[in-house]
């Protein structure tokens, strides 16, 4: 209850006269004049109500219970919205309070709670009033005084009653400003505390390469990295000199070059005698990392080998084998790397591709297997700069910000529905250029929404509008081993045009592939309109993307920003700006906000009560200190804090 903060307040201080009243919400004092009351199917109570300076008719609509409840001479509190359409103005009363005989109106600010159709407004502003004392008596005020005194925040009690029974909107602010902080103090504590564990743990193998196994490991790529994969090896290097294990989520744009950082992380790794594991969610991004890194590892004489659920049960065997004695230095794969079957001689390195599509749990069954591994994340999904600071605060994170040479930025373009057919015109000319497209749906089937559907717009195309090319679908209901198929013929150059839902949007490398169509645009969020985008300008060609949307200006504004920058971070803030933040914590994959505060608009508070756990943490890793005692009790009562302690 306490936690179910008004979403608004209604300042009912000051009555306002009125004849000074507008149009637009307003709260008056009475005195009643005549009522009139109109039954039937659609009830209403028209109640003249005076002042001192006019007269205003207030109109209760569909309130048949106060038939009979006004006379003239009573005088009324009500508040509503005022228009000025006939003589007299008008108020549709929202609310209203009897005053007897002459007692004075008492002001106060009202506050406004996010409510249901079973369970209004009012029905929790009196419960929550009721029993606010009884509440915030039973909350411990655990925030340490000199933080409270530092941010010159009120005492607890005073912030809970600031924002669930105001006297003025000051108190709201304040009282806020404190929850909030102390909330967001609880999860950045959570999180220096587990970073402190880890550390303190260590068990990790420390890896000393050799002082110029950078130039020889540069010495040996067809090209130079950037200078950003040159930063990013520099931290993953000093992570891995270290007993406390790696713990780094290094994030890239695509075609920023992570397959290039995680080959040399795998490198440092061997040459410490240690193995590496690349986990991945479908068996042909796993392929194609494997086919990737087997070239940048062979002159280090680090052996490959593929674990997949597709393999017969000799191959397996073999491979199984060949990881649990030590001959493969790298194994790849899917979730078939967790069974039990497959066992390291020594693994010290994980690397968790797209690590957003893992369940926490299995991140942690494949880290298992080794007593403490050095454990690198890669993420081709843009994250907020403001989210990973909270959302993976127990984590270094390493941002890719740099494009290899060569990359030309796709150019975006935004289509009105009805100039659809122009945009398949486009998209044959890139066609019979020799090129590849994608045209992606939102939905499957045609029954499922009333939205564009794969299958649907598959038939369509293949029958109406390119009867002539070679048209395939993809779509997430096929059985893995049918999507794999169907994606390796289309990265052969079988098929001309892949219609598909989002499943391409982590894909395979087609270079081939130089326009990316998406229908109705408008339903997908920013940052997986970048993702898809990302599939094409993988090769020399020029390439597009075309968002087709209806013409609305409030979605052709969202969409513009996909047009004016390439840039996924700049996409991912304004995605985060819209969409804010979801659960910060804990196992769950997707959902509603688990905090009250909230990351994109108290994002500067976040980072104080950060800067200020970390302090504490630093100073007293176990918070055994006796002033510090109280600060576990914050911990569990913080759900997001909770739930970081005890996930991977």
């Amino acid at each position: 209850m306490l936690a179910h903060l008004p979403r608004a307040y209604r300042d009912w201080r000051v009555p306002q006269a009125i004849g000074t009243l507008t149009e637009g919400e307003a709260i008056l004092v009475g005195r009643v004049q005549s009522v009139k009351e109109r039954a039937g199917r659609f009830p209403l109570v028209t109640v003249n109500l005076a002042d001192d300076t006019g007269m205003i008719a207030a109109k209760f609509f569909g309130r048949r219970h106060l038939f009979g409840r006004f006379a003239p001479g009573d005088r009324l509190f009500v508040s509503g919205r005022v228009t000025r359409a006939g003589l007299l103005p008008e108020i549709n009363v929202t609310a209203h309070r009897e005053l007897r005989g002459d007692e004075p109106y008492v002001g106060e600010i009202v506050p406004v709670y996010g409510a249901s159709k079973d369970l209004p407004t009012r029905t929790i502003r009196t419960t929550i009033a009721k029993n606010l004392d009884r509440l915030v008596s039973a909350r411990v005020d655990a925030l340490p005084p000199a933080l409270v005194k530092q941010h010159g925040f009120p005492p607890l009690r005073e912030a809970w009653f600031g924002v669930h029974a105001p006297r003025d909107p000051a108190d709201v602010e304040r009282g806020r400003g404190r929850i909030v902080f102390e909330e967001f103090f609880g999860i950045a504590l959570a999180a220096a505390l587990k970073r402190a564990r880890r550390e303190a743990a260590g068990g990790a193998t420390p890896i000393e390469p050799p002082p110029d196994w950078y130039e020889r490991f540069v010495a040996e790529l067809p090209f130079a990295p950037t200078g950003a994969q040159t930063r990013v090896i520099e931290q993953i290097a000093r992570d891995m000199r270290r007993t406390a294990p790696m713990n780094r989520l290094l994030q890239g744009d695509v075609g920023s070059g992570k397959t290039l950082v995680a080959a040399a992380a795998i490198v440092l790794a061997h040459l410490g005698g240690l193995q590496s594991a690349l986990m991945a969610p479908t068996e042909i991004l796993a392929a194609q990392h494997a086919q990737k890194l087997a070239p940048l590892l062979l002159p280090f004489g680090i052996a490959v080998e593929a674990v997949f659920s597709s393999l017969g049960t000799r191959e397996r065997r073999t491979a199984n084998e060949r990881i649990a004695s030590g001959a493969a230095s790298l194994a790849v794969g899917t979730h078939a790397l967790l069974t039990e079957s497959t066992d390291f001689a020594r693994l010290g390195l994980v690397i968790i591709d797209e690590q957003h599509r893992f369940g926490v749990e299995q991140r942690a069954r494949l880290r298992a297997k080794s007593a403490a591994p050095h454990t690198l994340y890669m993420t081709a999904t843009p994250i907020p700069r403001t989210l990973a600071q909270t959302k993976y605060a127990d984590l270094d994170v390493s941002i890719i910000d740099e494009l290899p040479p060569g990359r030309t930025p796709v150019a975006t373009f935004v289509v009105r529905e009805n100039r659809k057919p122009l945009a398949y015109e486009f998209l044959r000319k890139n066609v019979e250029a020799g090129h590849q497209a994608y045209v992606v749906a939102p939905a499957i089937d045609v029954g499922e929404t009333a939205l564009s559907s794969a299958l649907k717009e598959a038939e369509y195309i293949a029958r109406e509008v390119f009867p002539d090319l070679r048209v395939a679908v993809l779509h997430g209901r096929l059985p893995s081993k049918e999507k794999d198929a169907v994606m390796a013929s289309f990265k052969r150059g079988e098929v001309d045009i892949l219609v598909a839902t989002t499943v391409v949007e982590v894909g395979v490398d087609v270079p081939n592939a130089s326009v990316m169509m998406i229908l109705d645009a408008e339903r997908f969020g920013l940052a997986t309109l970048h993702q898809l985008r990302g599939r094409v300008g993988r090769g020399a060609a020029e390439s597009f993307c075309i968002l087709v949307a209806p013409n609305d200006a409030e979605v052709i504004e969202r969409l513009d920003v996909l047009v004016e920058t390439n840039d996924g971070f700049k996409v991912a803030e304004e995605d985060l700006r819209l969409r804010k933040a979801g659960v910060l914590a804990g196992t769950t994959q997707a959902g509603a906000n688990d905090t009250i505060g909230n990351i994109v608009d108290d994002f500067k508070l976040y980072m104080e009560a950060k800067g200020s756990a970390e302090a504490i943490v630093s100073a007293d890793p176990e918070l055994a200190a006796p002033e510090h005692l109280s600060l576990r009790a914050l911990i569990d009562d913080v759900a997001a804090a909770r739930a970081l302690l005890v996930t991977a």
